[in-house]
């Protein structure tokens, strides 16, 4: 498959993508994923993305944009690919479908994960997450509570809950994302590759979405 989800914070991007995965071998690719390993990996772009990302900057779209077509080149994504949260802005949008068309890849579908926004609070509000760094397991004290000191199953480490994961800061992420982001559904409805998937269960979406991919 070859796939965008676009979908608000805590709409359960990365564990749709993650079960999609192991459907039929497609990677999953997320823009902050490719940086950190370009940057990791010390290769020319990746230094040139580490130079923007140490002074706290934003890397350019036209950067990121070099990033990607180095990623979708690589041999793991002939069998697909998952661009998880990726493209964010129309502009990006616009770069992407430049740069598929360059490389001959044509989408299935983009995905829109839609979740009401009472649910994406719950969601958010109600995780934790590992203060340790070789470790970071995310919990919900609601479906999958960590200990009940509020220490980590796996390494005993506390249990927080991350500053953007407030109800002030998730009220702020949403408004950020519908200012920017959600315009890209009407973009991606004008190209004709949009659906859409109430998203309240991972596994029933990827069900849906599995369904949509062999109709």
């Amino acid at each position: 498959m070859r796939m965008i989800l676009l979908g608000a914070p805590g709409a359960g991007k990365g564990t749709i993508a993650k079960l999609l995965t192991e459907y039929d071998g497609s990677v999953q690719i997320s823009t902050g994923d490719i940086l950190r390993s370009a940057v990791k990996e010390g290769t020319p772009l990746g230094k040139k993305a580490k130079e923007y990302m140490d002074r706290g900057d934003l890397v350019p779209d036209a950067l990121i944009m070099d990033i990607m077509e180095a990623r979708l080149k690589e041999p793991d994504c002939q069998k697909g690919f998952i661009l998880d949260g990726f493209p964010r802005t129309i502009p990006q949008a616009e770069e992407l479908k430049k740069l598929l068309e360059k490389l001959g890849i044509f989408l299935n579908f983009v995905a829109n994960l839609d979740v009401p926004r009472e649910v994406i609070l719950d969601r958010l509000t109600t995780r934790r997450t590992c203060c340790n760094p070789a470790c970071q397991a995310i919990y919900n004290v609601k479906s999958n509570p960590p200990k009940e000191d509020g220490t980590c199953t796996l390494c005993n480490h506390q249990t927080i809950q991350r500053d953007d994961e407030t109800e002030e800061a998730i009220n702020n992420r949403l408004e950020t994302y519908n200012s920017k982001t959600a315009p890209l559904i009407g973009y991606y409805e004008k190209e004709g590759l949009l659906k859409t998937f109430l998203s309240l269960s991972s596994k029933d979406t990827v069900a849906e979405i599995k369904k949509a991919l062999s109709a």
